[in-house]
């Protein structure tokens, strides 16, 4: 079977077994995904959330940001680890995001990578979930899950993993197809422990496959 068609696959269980998936992160106002999505670095979804309503009651907008002392930022997102320099990033992103795009988040990769602290994954979270566009979002979980299932040879490396992916998802499609993964990667396919046993993917599996053959 080709990755292709296993990712098609793939993509009809997932949307069966979670039909409405979204952002995982919570914002109103897009500059408050960026913010987040910076934050959500080496920490979880769940202690940035903890984190960003006291953050945006602060700071309501791009300007005030901007106008932040990095230091108060930091004491605000603190437990959200390396807070020095996500405090920094933001303050000098929303800095550049008025002073050079009249407060309006871009709508492009290429261009969102031009601002302090972002990388392709948050570009990407970006134009997919503010714009609409096709996205391909690879963290952590998207990595593990895309290399257990063959559709990519096993890079961790988050860049070579996107172009891979590319390759076999349907445009239209990849987004919510990454925001899947992501819920089934925190669900049931775990870094440490996958429960394959109870895994509707067990059969496209090959990871479990293997697993499988190795008892």
């Amino acid at each position: 079977m080709t990755a292709k068609k296993r990712a098609g696959l793939i993509r009809d269980k997932l949307t069966e077994l979670y039909p409405s998936v979204k952002c995982a992160l919570n914002f109103t106002k897009p500059h408050e995904l960026l913010i987040a999505t910076r934050l959500s670095a080496q920490c979880t979804d769940k202690r940035v959330n903890e984190v960003t309503p006291a953050l945006f009651a602060r700071f309501p907008d791009i300007d005030s940001f901007a106008a932040a002392s990095i230091d108060e930022v930091a004491e605000y997102i603190r437990s959200c680890g390396l807070f020095k320099t996500k405090a920094a990033d933001i303050v000098n992103m929303c800095v550049m995001l008025k002073n050079e795009y009249g407060g309006v988040i871009p709508d492009t990769v290429e261009e969102l990578v031009k601002l302090p602290g972002v990388g392709r994954k948050t570009a990407n979270l970006i134009v997919g979930e503010l714009y609409g566009k096709p996205a391909i979002v690879c963290d952590t979980h998207v990595i593990r899950l895309s290399t257990r299932l063959g559709l990519t040879d096993g890079t961790k490396d988050a860049v070579k993993a996107e172009k891979q992916l590319s390759l076999i998802l349907e445009p239209a499609d990849s987004m919510d197809f990454c925001h899947r993964l992501v819920w089934h990667g925190r669900l049931c396919c775990t870094s440490r422990k996958p429960d394959c046993d109870a895994c509707v993917l067990s059969g496209l599996c090959l990871f479990s496959k293997q697993s499988e053959k190795d008892k």
